[in-house]
This record gives C-alpha cells, structure tokens and sequence, in this order.
C-alpha cells in the first residue's frame, strides 16, 4: 500500500474533531508553500502561469502580497496565487 493510500484509509476513518485537525494542518502547510513563492519573487521579474481556458499568460511581477502576486500582462494584471507562477521562458513583445 502507497503512503498516499495509507493517508485515505485514515482519513476514512477518523471522526470530525480528527478531520478538523487534518484540515487546520492543511491549510497551514498551503499558507507556508504560497508565502515561501511569494518570498522567491521580486518586483520586475518575468513569471508564467496557466490562465483561464488553459493558455499561458506571460508577465512582470507588479506587486507581491502575502500569497498573491499581481502580475502585469500588458493587456490586463491578474491576481494570481503565488505557487501557481514560474520563470517566464520568453517575454512578449
């Protein structure tokens, strides 16, 4: 059995105050890995992500908040969750 597989057996078997505190580590770990992005992040660099209808949107970092990112496509700015950015392959013209 995988670790993963391990981890749903207990889940189904825990009772609520159990699933609360599952849910609090959860979340704390998804708060730690989008501020530990966003502290990778500087204003003026070049990132990529994956917009609505799957395209990739290229852009510069406008502004970091705690676990968001503004980023600048020159068309628009989006608001995009930290640990959803990467490295820009190439900047649009």
């Amino acid at each position: 059995m995988t670790m993963i597989n391990t981890v749903l057996d207990q889940v189904a078997r825990m009772d609520s105050d159990e699933l609360n505190r599952v849910v609090d580590a959860i979340k704390l770990r998804r708060t730690f890995i989008a501020r530990d992005s966003a502290r990778s992040l500087r204003i003026g660099d070049a990132v990529q992500f994956t917009g609505r209808r799957n395209e990739t949107v290229t852009g510069i970092v406008k502004k970091i908040n705690v676990k968001t990112v503004v980023v600048d496509a020159g068309y628009t700015q989006w608001k995009v969750p930290a640990n959803l950015l990467s490295p820009a392959i190439a900047m649009p013209a």
